[in-house]
């Protein structure tokens, strides 16, 4: 498993190259103890560079994250589409087969509406064995996968803003 010091996430980050920027983070329900972490860690890395509008969404669990986006993005007012979304879940194997059926769908998910969308769509999907590895991921020794997640908006923000401008 790679280390949280392993990648160059949290370097060049400049700011948002657009003014008045937005970003809806949609989570979930369940494992909430670990996901208000990971959305607290998250909103407070977006305001850090300069997010303005964050809007959070909660879906009951993992599996209506992907649908959820897609309606806000359908329903929202061409002028007010959001620059960026934040898939956050903290999904957590127990006995039965329902945890592969999660991620993969959910993964899939995530990936469609990237292929779809033209604004990006941030995977911060915690998918643990167990509990203790989820808060290892929101905050311990694996770093922390809201903030991560919140630097990837920005990074894939910027990269849209640059590819615009070619």
């Amino acid at each position: 498993m790679a280390a949280s010091t392993q990648h160059t996430l949290f370097e060049n980050l400049t700011g948002i190259l657009k003014k008045n920027a937005c970003i809806v983070l949609v989570r979930t329900e369940w494992n909430a103890s670990v996901v208000d972490e990971l959305e607290k860690g998250c909103t407070e890395e977006l305001k850090r560079l300069g997010v303005k509008k964050i809007i959070s969404l909660k879906v009951p669990g993992a599996f209506e994250i992907p649908f959820a986006i897609k309606q806000y993005w359908d329903k929202s007012p061409k002028k007010k589409k959001p620059d960026a979304f934040i898939a956050l879940a903290c999904i957590i194997r127990g006995e039965t087969s329902h945890y592969d059926y999660v991620c993969k769908a959910v993964t899939e998910g995530v990936l469609q509406l990237n292929l779809l969308l033209p604004a990006p769509v941030i995977f911060g999907i915690l998918t643990v064995e167990n509990e203790e590895q989820a808060w290892e991921r929101a905050g311990g020794r694996h770093g922390h996968k809201g903030k991560e997640a919140a630097a990837s908006a920005v990074k894939m923000i910027q990269l849209g803003n640059l590819i615009e401008k070619e």
